[in-house]
């Protein structure tokens, strides 16, 4: 009866600073805390340190792999564990610093469907010198603009509107209209969205036939 009373649950215990460890690994840095004799602390610590690099030996080899441990060993301490580190100790206020935020680039196209990638095709495509493989790439810069519109627009589209795009895009560098290209059919990429889509009517159609005659129990 005494044991059932004595029981210990985690909401009454205390917050674990590094959970992955788990708490053994904290009772052994509380226990480093309360060692007076620095001697002996160290050589607590460098057992902890030795005990956590153990259970990830698949990190031995990546650099600064010690630092890290020392530098959790510390954090787990809540920085208040006195021990000689082979190390620079990082500081708690480092640690806690936020970081800078990130700058995302600010590109505002004006046709937006076609993402920015096309932009940056089209602009490699105007460095090149003229020739089959400029003209075989602005081509292909077309086809895919065109492919793009319809992603957006799911209707048909008229090449005089992707040529006039393209020849937006590119400041009057790339003007496909005047050679009387054409570009691949519209139904065409419509025929292949809806070959790769798995999930067609058709096939929900006919799995409910091949079941109806099957007896459910």
């Amino acid at each position: 009866m005494d044991l059932v009373n004595n029981l210990e649950y985690n909401t009454e215990r205390s917050k674990l600073i590094i959970p992955e460890y788990g708490r053994h690994f904290q009772k052994m840095v509380d226990y480093a805390l309360s060692i007076e004799d620095r001697e002996e602390r160290n050589k607590v610590a460098q057992a902890i340190i030795s005990v956590m690099g153990n259970m990830q030996p698949h990190l031995r080899d990546v650099p600064d792999f010690q630092h890290k441990l020392w530098d959790q060993m510390f954090i787990m301490s809540d920085f208040q564990l006195d021990v000689d580190s082979p190390f620079p100790i990082t500081s708690k206020e480092l640690l806690q610093k936020r970081p800078e935020p990130l700058e995302y680039p600010q590109n505002h196209p004006k046709y937006r469907f076609y993402g920015n990638n096309i932009k940056r095709m089209i602009d490699v495509a105007v460095e090149w010198e003229k020739g089959d493989k400029r003209s075989g790439l602005e081509y292909a810069i077309a086809n895919h603009m065109k492919k793009c519109y319809l992603n957006w627009n799911k209707d048909v589209v008229d090449d005089k509107a992707i040529f006039n795009h393209l020849y937006e895009l590119s400041n009057g560098e790339i003007d496909l209209a005047s050679d009387g290209e054409n570009l691949t059919d519209s139904g065409q990429f419509l025929k292949n969205r809806v070959a790769k889509n798995p999930r067609s009517n058709s096939g929900k159609k006919n799995q409910r036939n091949t079941n109806r005659g099957k007896k459910r129990y």
